[in-house]
């Protein structure tokens, strides 16, 4: 069964930091680039980071360069994704998600996790 848990959501306050992860399971993980996809409440789907499977490249969407790190530890099948300087508009539901295609036999996978909830207000 493929699952990704996420963890290390909650509340925070302005300015203030949090460390989400996530760990995955019931497939190849090193394979799979990873990605960081927020919803906050009343509107729709926000790309937030990027990793390659082997994560020796990284992507940022404009609202939180500077501030978040997104790692990966392919030995761990875990995907983290550091956060600083937190503001009010961070606040969302934050989905772990992984994505793999392989060109020569057509093979591509998506899955998502249930999500982890962050809060940051004073």
């Amino acid at each position: 069964e493929v699952q990704l848990v996420e963890s290390g959501g909650g509340l925070v306050q302005p300015g203030g930091s949090l460390r989400l992860s996530c760990a995955a399971s019931g497939f190849t993980f090193s394979k799979y680039w990873m990605y960081w996809v927020r919803q906050a409440p009343g509107k729709g789907l926000e790309w937030v980071s990027t990793i390659v499977s082997d994560g020796t490249n990284t992507y940022y969407a404009d609202s939180v360069k500077g501030r978040f790190t997104i790692s990966r530890d392919n030995a761990k099948n875990t995907v983290h994704l550091q956060m600083n300087s937190l503001k009010a508009e961070d606040t969302a539901v934050y989905y772990c998600v992984s994505e793999t295609e392989d060109y020569e036999s057509g093979y591509a996978a998506n899955y998502w996790g249930q999500g982890t909830q962050v809060t940051v207000s004073s």
